[in-house]
């Protein structure tokens, strides 16, 4: 315990009761010397309860040994660990600090041990496999569970002799603080970075809400004139309008060079070590790739299943992106670079049809917005959001609400993180701060009886929307918007679960099934009965108008095959790197160059590289996954298929896609429960029609 200011000790308040609305965590409490006491103390309870679990002389069973490690909350004793490792975790994403920092990379072993001495403990897994080996009847949520269970020992090294078990500490460990490294270097170097302007002619083309961001940007670092920054908000806008190519280029190279300088943040030898770390510890289970490793908990089933979905796709979208390219590199005399193309892309989507992002912007007021997305949700599933004051939260920024389902009973809280700042990584996700499970009646280590509780979850989408300014209030792209309805239907997804075990519910899926729910919504961005309530104009109230309707729809699928090419070069990279057997020593940059060239169109610049900044795959938990946005579009386009045919709105379809797929998280095979809703396997037509690629397919 630390002492307070005041003479009365102080608790630690990860040890307590949260006395909070709907237990809510306590942020307003909680110090940063809080999380080291509450990590170590929650590991000895852990071993304690692994002890109490592998010394109980009766014959293990699903329910004292599988149920036990899953899913057991006893007035939150054994659930320390798990409750702050949630916060800390979420902590180092959305508000980090240089002594968070420092405590991550001092945790990272000790943490990373602990989980070895879980999974590597020989009298817990005979436990697990005797239940795996000698189970009675289950039900198919319980038999998941222990498939997931034992598997999980499995792939954790559980069958290795004494020296492969050692040998995977080593990688598991190493893996552990390279990741943590990759991410704090990544966030140093995006933070690091600004491009100050003094002069007003060099904003030429600028739109004044990017004028008047940039403007509060140099107020805040006690600057005159102008500061542009390498997040979305800043970037975007910069390299979309401004007339100056020179800083075009300057703003893109820095974006596209991150962590490759020669300094304490380069990522490029962290990379190569995470590529093989990965390789040799699938090896070490019996795997020649690592690509093979994660395929087995993957709808997509092998690499060839992936590769096979990436080519049809360049096969199927390339024709058209060299044409939208070749549209594009129309609009100058010069050659165009890749810190041309957003800007005449945009005087192409001009020409074509009168429309940009800043034509959108005062119709789309961030509280309008949250209220159409609430609206929406409300007008599917019927569910209601409240904002509740009392809910303590980690940043002003954020905005906490209570959610009542149809019936009007409690149904989860949501978070919603909406700006950038200095603390906070870049991009946007969904996360949970307490996930769902149902709490079967059993007595407390105390002795009260404590009844069956459907436990429900806090859920927080974090985003990096533009922010306000002091002459206007937040006024997103329709990008942003679309970004908005991607993390809520993550959120929904977590808010609608309905499982007995935390372990299945929400978004514990395979991860090319995750993506479903979020891309799904994203379809209501360009749906004219969507818009219309509550796309109006922040200083008039006029609604937006149907002209502008009719643009919008009319060009959603401009550039649409140049962006899926896009995310398929992605995918092969990913792909390039974890299918690789043998020890990966190439450069980094030429490498990525030759990975994904079947789906690149642009060309490509010597120093550049993504590698080094991609997230998802480096540090991000999509390594050999990347693929999955594109297997989820699939899905997506499918699914919203039957809604334009049933009826967007449609409460019967919602309700049915609910039950089906939102609440049922990872309990079936996910095939078995999208073709519940479905009532069959997906195609690729429904993707290649929404695109308007399909006819070309054809001829």
């Amino acid at each position: 315990m630390t002492k307070d200011t005041t003479t009365a000790e102080r608790i630690n308040p990860f040890f307590l009761h949260y006395d909070t609305p709907h237990e809510t965590v306590p942020f307003d409490k909680i110090r940063l010397e809080d999380y080291e006491e509450a990590f170590m103390e929650g590991i000895r309870r852990d071993d304690e309860e692994i002890e109490k679990t592998i010394n109980n002389p009766d014959e293990p069973t699903f329910e004292n040994t599988i149920v036990r490690r899953d899913d057991e909350k006893d007035d939150h004793y054994y659930d320390l660990l798990g409750r702050v490792s949630t916060v800390f975790s979420n902590m180092m994403s959305a508000e980090t600090c240089d002594e968070l920092d420092a405590l991550a990379q001092k945790m990272s072993p000790i943490l990373t041990k602990h989980a070895n001495d879980v999974s590597l403990n020989p009298r817990l897994f005979e436990r697990v496999k005797y239940v795996y080996e000698h189970h009675g009847e289950l039900t198919p949520e319980e038999q998941m569970l222990l498939d997931k269970c034992y598997d999980g020992f499995v792939r954790s090294g559980a069958l290795l002799d004494d020296a492969g078990k050692e040998r995977l500490r080593q990688l598991t460990e190493e893996a552990s603080l390279l990741s943590l490294q990759f991410s704090q270097n990544l966030l140093k170097e995006n933070k690091a970075f600004e491009l100050h302007i003094t002069d007003e002619n060099d904003l030429e083309g600028l739109p004044d809400t990017a004028r008047e961001a940039a403007a509060e940007a140099a107020r805040e670092r006690g600057k005159e004139g102008w500061v542009f920054t390498l997040d979305h908000p800043s970037y975007s806008p910069f390299m979309t309008y401004n007339h100056r190519r020179e800083l075009r280029r300057q703003l893109y190279m820095a974006k596209n060079t991150e962590c490759t300088h020669d300094n304490s943040e380069n990522n490029l030898e962290i990379c190569k070590r995470l590529i093989n770390l990965r390789r040799e510890l699938a090896q070490l289970l019996g795997y020649d790739t690592y690509a093979d490793y994660v395929m087995k908990h993957r709808m997509a089933g092998s690499a060839a299943n992936v590769y096979k979905l990436l080519h049809e796709l360049i096969d199927a979208y390339k024709p058209t992106a060299i044409e939208e390219v070749n549209e594009v590199q129309k609009m100058t005399d010069e050659k165009l670079e890749p810190w041309d193309f957003s800007f005449y892309c945009h005087k192409l989507q001009m020409e074509r049809y009168n429309l940009d992002s800043e034509m959108l912007r005062p119709y789309f007021q961030l509280e309008k917005v949250i209220e159409g997305v609430f609206g929406l949700a409300n007008r599917l599933y019927g569910i209601t959001f409240k904002e509740n004051a009392q809910i303590p939260v980690y940043h002003p920024d954020v905005k906490a609400y209570e959610v009542f389902d149809r019936d009007g009973s409690y149904l989860a809280v949501f978070y919603a993180d909406f700006h950038p700042r200095k603390g906070k990584q870049s991009g946007a996700w969904m996360t949970e701060f307490q996930g769902q499970w149902i709490e079967k009646e059993h007595r407390t280590a105390k002795g009260e009886l404590r009844k069956e509780k459907n436990v429900r979850p806090h859920v927080s989408v974090v985003m990096n929307l533009t922010k306000p300014t002091p002459e206007k209030p937040a006024l997103l792209t329709l990008g942003e918007v679309e970004t908005f309805l991607h993390e809520f239907g993550h959120s929904l997804h977590g808010m609608f679960a309905n499982t007995r075990f935390e372990s299945l519910s929400g978004t514990n899926v395979w991860w090319d099934f995750v993506e479903l729910p979020s891309q799904f919504m994203e379809n209501y961005a360009v749906e004219r009965e969507f818009l219309r309530t509550f796309a109006f104009h922040y200083q008039t109230g006029e609604p937006l108008p149907d002209e502008l309707i009719d643009r919008i729809i009319r060009s959603r699928n401009f550039m649409a095959a140049y962006g899926c090419l896009r995310q398929v070069s992605f995918g092969l990279l990913d792909m390039a790197y974890y299918t690789k057997s043998n020890a990966f020593d190439d450069d980094i940059k030429t490498f990525e160059k030759e990975a994904w060239k079947e789906a690149i169109i642009m060309p490509q610049l010597k120093d550049t590289c993504m590698t080094v900044q991609f997230s998802h795959i480096m540090a991000g938990g999509y390594a050999a996954g990347y693929y999955s946005y594109k297997w989820a579009e699939v899905l997506d386009a499918d699914a919203f298929s039957v809604f334009k045919r049933e009826g967007i709105f449609n409460q019967q379809t919602a309700q049915r896609f609910r039950d089906c797929v939102l609440s049922r998280g990872g309990t079936e095979h996910p095939m078995t429960l999208y073709k519940r809703f479905r009532g069959g396997e997906p195609t690729i037509d429904a993707l290649l029609e929404r695109n308007g690629i399909k006819r070309k397919v054809k001829e």
